[in-house]
């Protein structure tokens, strides 16, 4: 068994070699690496006399924070899982990913004590509960299994994320130090980060991407992690000169919301120079604002299951490929499968991506028959529709049940989506197939104008009609304030049918 690539030793080799670097930046409360690894030491100790031990889960009901922090550590240093929950959950889905999670400790923000509250008390059986300013742990629930404590080994669980959902009820994917290792390793090799980096952490903990995309790998070369618990687009712009903010990751929605921030010309970006946006493909309009300004974006497609880095597409290419996710990184190896009757695409092509390498995820917690459909002969299946072009470019047009038959044709709604996007007057576009009488189904166009802006239907159909074949224009649009999101900003496909339909 592998103890090489335990994630606990990055915070205590960072704090041998920098202990007076700060590695915390909590809204204004600086914590040094050495001061990070004495709380982390004094937790540890207060699980192993409560009876914690490896291959327990603790979970937690918290935003981003320091103690966030030290507890994920602490629970690495000893080989135990963190289920970080989100807060945003209402009660009842809270208390089934409770009961997915079957953690031996809940650990609860005060401000979040009323909805931890309410969901633990819709689950059969009681747990026990921890508060995070008190850092008073309970004894292990049920008694410590016989034999002798281990340390952590790279096969154990340190994370367990639970996806947002889009194919039905969350799943608890299973995350290892070696998914992590590996992860932040292919990370590294494309978008490094060194000590003196200040990265800017605004995606929630509960997220893949609120740990493995830049702040670990921050904390194990001794970098500083500003951590931010809400997108404020003012605060932020305020943030990176006055923090001297090197590096952030956020999604289309972010860098938009930045964009249009009525401070955003006069801010000082000169010290960002690593701005990785995912999620979704940035638009031409949004490249060229950002690289406008100095701060060219680095965009790349990924997800909780792969770790979640598969594609990255470095700047220099962003605007000659606009929507496209690039290729793999380091590490990481990606393939393309008919979707139908599952035979390889080769060469330039169209089919779902298959993603194969050793930062993948170990499974589904409590759901064999998820695994087995997800992991198929050392492939991940995404269950995403991508095409490949003869460079080895990839561009993801979207889920594959999202894809719909129009005519005996299939779309994707990302190529609509990206046509609406190029008319000025269109801020965020989300394509939908819903029924029809006459060609089974047609595009349902929801979209978002920008502050000012002004278009009709008419006018954005045939704007899509100007660039794409008649038959893909959508039928209908509907305009909106904002989009139903799911995850981090990513919009509801779901919602939007339901929407449609009614």
């Amino acid at each position: 068994m592998s103890t090489d690539h335990t994630i606990d030793r990055w915070l205590t080799d960072s704090a041998r070699s920098y202990p007076d670097r700060v590695a915390v930046d909590d809204r204004g409360v600086a914590t040094t690496y050495a001061r990070l690894e004495q709380r982390v030491g004094r937790l540890s100790e207060r699980l192993t006399r409560g009876g914690y031990r490896a291959g327990d889960r603790i979970a937690t009901v918290t935003g981003s924070s320091t103690d966030h922090v030290v507890w994920l550590f602490a629970c690495a240093r000893l080989g135990i899982a963190l289920v970080p929950l989100s807060w945003r959950s209402a009660p009842a889905e809270l208390a089934y990913a409770l009961t997915v999670a079957d953690p031996m400790l809940v650990v609860v923000e005060d401000a979040y004590a009323t909805l931890a509250g309410e969901a633990l008390a819709l689950l059969p059986q009681p747990v026990g509960t921890a508060r995070f300013d008190t850092y008073g742990v309970p004894p292990r629930s049920h008694p410590s299994p016989a034999g002798p404590r281990r340390g952590p080994q790279g096969e154990d669980p340190l994370l367990i994320i639970f996806t947002s959902g889009s194919t039905g009820r969350p799943k608890a994917a299973v995350l290892t130090h070696d998914t992590c290792f590996w992860t932040n390793l292919s990370f590294s090799r494309v978008v490094p980060l060194d000590r003196d980096d200040v990265v800017l952490s605004v995606l929630p903990q509960h997220h893949a991407g609120g740990w493995n995309i830049q702040p670990l790998l921050a904390w194990s070369v001794g970098a500083t992690v500003v951590l931010e618990r809400t997108f404020d687009a003012r605060r932020i712009l305020e943030l990176i000169p006055s923090r001297g903010i090197t590096a952030m990751m956020g999604v289309p929605t972010h860098y938009r919301r930045l964009s249009e921030e009525y401070t955003f010309d006069d801010t000082d970006l000169s010290t960002l120079r690593t701005a990785v946006v995912g999620g979704a493909p940035a638009s031409a309009q949004l490249l060229r604002t950002w690289h406008a300004r100095g701060v060219r974006l680095t965009q790349g497609y990924g997800l909780t299951e792969a770790g979640p880095n598969v594609l990255c597409l470095p700047p220099e290419d962003a605007l000659e490929r606009v929507g496209s996710a690039g290729r793999p990184y380091p590490h990481v190896e990606v393939a393309l499968a008919d979707p139908v009757q599952g035979r390889p695409v080769v060469g330039p092509g169209t089919g779902e991506l298959l993603v194969r390498g050793p930062g993948l995820f170990a499974g589904y917690l409590g759901d064999p028959v998820a695994t087995d459909d997800a992991l198929r002969d050392g492939w991940l299946h995404t269950g995403d529709l991508a095409s490949r072009d003869e460079t080895g470019y990839f561009t993801i047009l979207g889920r594959i049940d999202d894809v719909y038959i129009s005519g005996g044709e299939n779309i994707a709604p990302a190529e609509v989506e990206e046509a609406l996007l190029t008319h000025p007057a269109v801020a965020q576009a989300a394509v939908v197939g819903v029924p029809d009488d006459v060609w089974g189904e047609v595009g349902h166009a929801h979209v978002v104008l920008r502050p000012g802006a002004t278009a009709d239907g008419p006018e954005l159909i045939a704007h899509v009609r100007a660039h794409l074949a008649a038959f893909k224009a959508p039928a209908r649009i509907t305009f909106a304030d904002a989009l139903p999101t799911a995850g981090i900003d990513k919009v509801s496909r779901r919602a939007l049918r339901e929407e449609s339909r009614r």
